[in-house]
C-alpha cells in the first residue's frame, strides 16, 4: 500500500493540527487495508456491525500508536492538539461511513467511537512503547480486542494474525509517515528523466 507521507511546499513549519490531518487520512487507510489483509487471509469479518467493530478497535490502536509518537516529538501542549484533532478527524470520518453504510445519527456514532477510544485509552496507557515500537503487551491487547470481535471460530487464530502480521506492518507504515510528515525540509519531487 503506498501513502503519501512528505509535505511538497516549502517555507514554514507545520502546525500540530495540520499533522493530524494528514496522518488522519494515512489512519484510516491503513486501518482499511489492515481489514483488507484479514479478510483476505480467510478470516470472516461480515459487513456491517462486525466490520465497523473491526475498524473501530484497529483505528483506536493506531490512534493509541500516533499518539505515542507524538509525545516522542512534540511539547505537552501540541501533542494534546495533535492527538485532539487526529481523534475528531478520524471519528467523523469513521461515524459519516458507519451512519451512512448502517443508519443512525452521525452525532450519536461519532460518540460511541469517542466514547470506546477514551476506554481502551486507558487501557493501552498500561503498556510501552519505546524506541522499536509497540511491547509485546501493547499488541497482545490489540489482538484481545479483536478476539472479541471475531467469530468463535476465528477468535482463537485472530490474536496471532494481528500481532504476527497486521500490527507490525502498521506500525511500520504509520511509524515511517509520522517520521516524514515532521520532518522540516520537504521532499524534492522526482524528475521523469
Amino acid at each position: 500500500m503506498r501513502i503519501k507521507s512528505h509535505w511538497f511546499k516549502a517555507g514554514r513549519q507545520h502546525t500540530p493540527k495540520e499533522l493530524a490531518g494528514a496522518v488522519s487520512f494515512t489512519v484510516s487507510r491503513i486501518a482499511d487495508n489492515a481489514l483488507k489483509n484479514t479478510r483476505q487471509a480467510k478470516f470472516e469479518v461480515a459487513i456491517g456491525p462486525q466490520y465497523f467493530a473491526f475498524l473501530a478497535e484497529f483505528t483506536i490502536f493506531l490512534i493509541q500508536v500516533a499518539d505515542r509518537i507524538a509525545y516522542q516529538q512534540l511539547s505537552a501542549e501540541d501533542r494534546h492538539a495533535f492527538t485532539s484533532t487526529l481523534v475528531n478527524r478520524v471519528g467523523d470520518t469513521y461515524a459519516e461511513n458507519q451512519s451512512r453504510l448502517q443508519g443512525g445519527e452521525l452525532s450519536v456514532c461519532k460518540q460511541r467511537f469517542v466514547d470506546q477510544l477514551n476506554q481502551r485509552a486507558g487501557e493501552y496507557a498500561d503498556f510501552d512503547y519505546g524506541a522499536d515500537g509497540p511491547s509485546f503487551h501493547f499488541s497482545r491487547y490489540l489482538g484481545f480486542c479483536m478476539e472479541q470481535v471475531m467469530d468463535k471460530q476465528d477468535s482463537f487464530w485472530i490474536i496471532d494474525q494481528m500481532m504476527s502480521i497486521e500490527a507490525p506492518k502498521s506500525v511500520e507504515m504509520l511509524e515511517k509517515t509520522m517520521r516524514d510528515l515532521f520532518e522540516s525540509e520537504p521532499r524534492q519531487p522526482v524528475s521523469a528523466e
